[in-house]
């Protein structure tokens, strides 16, 4: 018989180690880490040991990530309260972006909503103007990005340095067209990133459009 064979039968055969026990003590493997030989009950002892070892990391990270994940739920809960109890639609874009500057530690947040879609005439540096190229890669954004800065016309809007950009885009609803862009900026270069996970941020979108919305022209978001 072959390795392949005595493998294929100890499957197909789970009780033979019970009616030969005595197996355990007298076979010889070698051990996986120091070169010698420990007896087969061993070798199993030794490789539950590590499975046990790679469980218990993978929990300890479930854990960690569990408790990061709350503290960033706590954070977007005490944000969405700030908005929530403003009345004045007009003081709404500097709570948003005050707030995210502030609750999350961004060092740089900026936001821009298309001047033709607001009601009224409001100002702040969140009317200025918005080139039809950006407007166009704001309603090509399915999903907010995250990744470095690439000459992007947005990271104009800001005041410092930006090596690492996240670009949310605001739209009512489902709508195809977005109506503003929320940008949120680090000189860290490892602060966002193209592989870290965007659910939170599409969270942040959802909520700063619903409340932007009520500056609309349209009425609020659906």
């Amino acid at each position: 018989m072959d390795a392949n064979e005595v493998a294929q039968f100890l499957k197909d055969n789970p009780d033979f180690f019970e009616r030969h026990a005595e197996l355990f003590v007298s076979m010889k493997v070698p051990h996986p880490h120091e070169g010698k030989a420990v007896s087969l009950a061993e070798r199993q002892v030794l490789t539950l040991r590590e499975r046990v070892r790679s469980m218990e990391l993978r929990v300890a990270e479930l854990v960690r990530a569990a408790s990061e994940n709350e503290h960033i739920s706590d954070r977007l809960l005490l944000w969405s309260r700030s908005l929530l109890k403003e009345r004045d639609p007009l003081a709404l874009p500097e709570v948003v972006t005050r707030g995210l500057a502030e609750i999350f530690s961004v060092p740089q947040v900026a936001l821009r909503i298309w001047t033709d879609t607001v009601e009224g005439k409001a100002e702040g540096a969140w009317r200025s103007e918005v080139s039809a190229d950006a407007r166009a890669f704001a309603n090509g954004l399915m999903s907010p990005y995250c990744g470095p800065n690439s000459g992007f016309e947005a990271a104009n809007w800001l005041e410092g340095e930006a090596r690492s950009l996240a670009l949310i885009p605001l739209r009512v609803g489902i709508a195809p067209e977005a109506f503003g862009l929320l940008v949120l900026a680090s000189p860290d270069a490892e602060r966002f990133t193209p592989t870290m996970g965007t659910a939170f941020l599409t969270r942040i979108g959802e909520l700063a459009s619903a409340s932007l919305s009520r500056l609309l022209a349209e009425g609020p978001a659906a």
